[in-house]
This record gives C-alpha cells, structure tokens and sequence, in this order.
C-alpha cells in the first residue's frame, strides 16, 4: 500500500531557537492551536496531551516518540472524542524538522500521516488537507518575537 502522507514546509525569518520555544510552549500554542494547551513534560515516551484552554476538555492526545531540540519532534496523535478504537495502530505522527538556513531564518517542515495505515485513513487524510493556516500562524507568532 503506497504511503499517504501531509507534508508542508514554509519558511520563517527567526532562528530555530525561537521557532523551537514557538512550537513547544502552552503560551505560543494556544495561539495558533484552536485555544488548545500542549500538556507534556516534552520527554520521549512522555504523554502528549491537547487540551482547551477555557473547558479543560481533551482534543488530542498521543505520545512523544523523539525530540531534539531545536531540530527535530516527532510524536503520536489520535483524537480520543472519536468513534475509533484507541490503539496504536490508529494514531498518526507528526513530525517537525526544523533546519537553520541563512540570515537567521529557518525552514519549518511538517510531515503528518501514514494516513494508509490507521483506521478511516482516506476520510482523515481529506479532514487534514489544508491546515497551512496553522503554519501561516506559526510563522507569524515566531517572527514577531524575533522583532520584538
């Protein structure tokens, strides 16, 4: 079965320090993250968990599976208020790879899926089409603090 993968890349005018803090921090994510808190200790094995900042509810959770900061995150996620079994076979991975290019900018690249692989696939790979609104807020938030 071919692989079913989301990758997206953008670049942002902040040095990958700043990016990392951006992608790592309740603070910043909430921000772009539909109000959401990242809850982790950010320690491979660690829980990851997505939950809102104003009900407290749990949107997503999955685990953290490597980290190397400022260069790399890799982690699980699954959506715990859906119909599909909570295993491991249905979480996805989100990986960021983060890459220092030139005058302080970085290239931000996210990969997301192996959608072939889990549970109603082709419905939530159609589901997280799009998404570059996230990135869009991402790069904004992070070039903001790198003027401020």
């Amino acid at each position: 079965m071919t692989e079913l993968l989301i990758h997206q890349s953008i670049e942002v005018a902040a040095p990958a320090e700043l990016l990392w803090k951006i992608l790592t921090n309740s603070e910043f994510i909430r921000q772009y993250m539909f109000g959401c808190n990242a809850e982790s200790d950010w320690k491979p094995g660690s829980p990851l968990l997505w939950r809102g900042a104003a009900d407290g509810t749990l949107y997503v959770k999955g685990t953290i599976v490597s980290i190397d900061p400022p260069h790399s995150l890799v982690y699980t996620v699954f959506d715990p208020n859906s119909t599909m079994a909570d295993i491991p076979s249905n979480y996805l991975t989100m990986t960021y790879k983060l890459s220092s290019l030139h005058d302080r900018a970085t290239q931000l690249e996210i990969t997301q899926g192996d959608f072939s692989k889990v549970e109603n696939g082709q419905k939530r790979y159609q589901d997280s089409l799009g998404g570059s609104e996230i990135l869009e807020k991402i790069k904004m938030l992070a070039e903001q603090q790198a003027r401020s």
